[in-house]
Formats: structure tokens, sequence, C-alpha cells
């Protein structure tokens, strides 16, 4: 017999106080966007400075939308189309869980946009310091997913492979837990390490893609181990749906790093608290 791990019986649910329920993934975005937030409002006072602690203060809001709203109408288009275009009204059951990176990604960018052009700030200098702390909730949310004993990774003999309830009888590959180190920890690690570098920080645009071109090329990796959607399955040439979405992140990533340069013009940004 091939040795193997039990799954942990979590409680998928963190806290209850009578009919109030939080999950643990819902948790994992909370947690995500109140840590990132504080750590956002020092590393904008960074020089060249790219906003006021106030105004990261207000962006909070527009990202949890853009996080929000991107990922479930990501999820709707690119998972289950068919069954969205047949029970319209399921999009809105964001209980029944259903999240898209790539499209909270894509909502972010939107609500980057619109944010620094009403408040006339850089967008790639401030998309920059936000982007350096998104590997956070990305980190918490695949251990909401161990967690929840879902997205679990494809059948495997390695020593560790564990059981999860709802898989079947086969070993599989833990595969939240190898993102949570990819697509988090290390991810997490190398954007800090680049955004305390001034000479990378005066590069408006080298961060936000090296953010973008890190996470691509840590989904594509952990998609060799992670079991493709039941709706989905492989696609052409055995490759997944997080694979196919990842390339243009790291194609534009690139991109942004290659044409990156040190800003030469002053914003005039009106900054008005000083550290």
């Amino acid at each position: 017999m091939i040795p193997a791990l039990l799954f942990p019986a979590f409680d998928p649910v963190a806290v209850q106080l009578g009919p109030f329920v939080i999950r643990w993934y819902a948790l994992a975005y909370i947690v995500g966007i109140v840590i990132g937030w504080q750590l956002v409002r020092r590393l904008v006072r960074l020089a060249p400075e790219v906003a006021t602690r106030e105004q990261v203060d207000d962006f909070v809001t527009w990202a949890t939308l853009g996080i929000v709203l991107g990922g479930r109408i990501g999820y709707v288009l690119f998972y289950q189309p068919d069954h969205y275009l047949a029970n319209p009204i399921r999009a809105l059951y964001l209980w029944e869980g259903g999240m898209s990176f790539h499209g909270g990604a894509a909502g972010v960018i939107v609500a980057l946009l619109l944010f620094t052009w009403r408040n006339g700030l850089s967008f790639l200098g401030f998309s920059d310091r936000v982007t350096s702390v998104v590997p956070i909730g990305l980190l918490l949310g695949r251990i909401a997913n161990f967690i929840n004993g879902e997205l679990w990774g494809r059948a495997t003999d390695v020593p560790w492979g564990m059981i999860f309830p709802n898989a079947g009888p086969e070993p599989r590959h833990p595969s939240q837990i190898y993102e949570a180190l990819l697509e988090g920890l290390v991810l997490f690690a190398v954007l800090q390490l680049l955004v305390r570098v001034p000479s990378l920080r005066a590069r408006q645009g080298f961060i936000s893609g090296a953010f973008l071109a890190g996470y691509g090329v840590a989904r594509i990796a952990a998609e060799f181990f992670r079991q493709p959607d039941v709706q989905l399955g492989f696609l052409l040439g055995g490759v997944t749906m997080g694979q196919i979405l990842s390339v243009p992140m790291v194609l534009f990533g690139l991109w942004l790093m290659l044409r990156a340069r040190p800003a030469t013009v002053a914003t005039g940004l009106p900054l008005q608290e000083r550290a």
C-alpha cells in the first residue's frame, strides 16, 4: 500500500456566534486585506513617495470591491460560464464559493486605474507598493483552501501524499500548500526585497511587473501538481485553465520590468503627511 496522510478534520467555520458565521476563506480575505493595508501605509512613504497614508486608507474600499467583484466575475466567465448562463442569479451566491485569482487581479487593476486617475497619483508608482503585499492574501487564501479540503492536487505516491475526504481513495499532492509557499511566502519575500531597493522603487512599474511575472511562473509550476477543475479538466495539450491564464501575466510582467525607467518628472502629489 502507498503510505499516505489523512486529511485533518478541520471545521470550515472559523467563528460562529449564533446565526453569525465567518468561514476560514472569508477570514483569509479579511486578514490579508488588513495586513496588506497596514504594510502599504508604510511603503508609500519610501522615496519616491507615491501617496499619503490617508489615500491608502481610502483605497482599501476600492481594492476590496475589485477583489470580490473581479474574483467572482472571473470565476463565472473562466470556469463555469455554462452553469451561470443557465442560472444567472447564482452568480450572486458568494457563500457557495467560487473565486478566480486572475479575475480578482483584473478587478484590482481596474480599481487602481480609477483610484489613481481620480486622485492624480502615479498608477505604476502606487501599484508597485500595492502589488508587493498581494502575496499575503494569496498565502492566507491557499491555507484556507487547504483547511476547506478543496482544490486538492493530482494523485501521487510521494510520502506526504494526502487522502482528501471528497477526492477519492488515492493519495494526492497537497497542492494548496505548494501554492501557499510559492505564490505566497516565496513571492512575498522576493517582492519585499525588491521594494526596499531605492533604485528599483524609482523604476516605476518594475515591482508590479515582478509580481505579475512571479505569480504567473509560480502558478504555472503549481498547476503541474494541482488537479484541474472537474468541469474543465485538462485542455488542449494537457494544460490547465490556470496555466493558460497565467501566461499573459508572465509576458506582461516581463514587459513592464524591461520598460521600467526611473521617473524623471516630479509628480506633484498633494502629500500632506510627512514621515
